[in-house]
């Protein structure tokens, strides 16, 4: 892992490489494709569930009234999709537990 605490793609491609025993290109190429998989079915308007990990779900929110915070003039939030992240119950335990 990274020194500034964030896991980025090399770091998952060295974490394949060292496990797998691939060559750090396949490795690499594995962590794309599956990404890449990820992103495309998210894309196309499904949810993504990996077992024991979390599941990636899309909402759609309807258009509604804001508030400038600074102005305090009221303006129309235009509909959108959002990600969420909802971790399973192991991820939950195995961060509260802190290993």
């Amino acid at each position: 892992m990274s020194d500034a605490g964030t896991l980025t793609r090399a770091d998952l491609a060295d974490s394949v490489h060292e496990s797998l025993g691939l060559s750090r290109a396949d490795s690499a190429q594995l962590v794309e494709s599956v990404l890449g998989h990820m992103c495309d079915s998210l894309a196309d308007g499904e949810n993504v569930k990996i077992s024991g990990f979390g599941s990636f779900i899309l909402r759609d929110k309807g258009e509604r009234i804001g508030r400038n915070p600074k102005t305090g003039v009221e303006v129309p939030i235009a509909p959108r999709r959002v990600l969420t992240f909802r971790a399973s119950q192991s991820m939950r335990e195995t961060i509260a537990q802190g290993s």
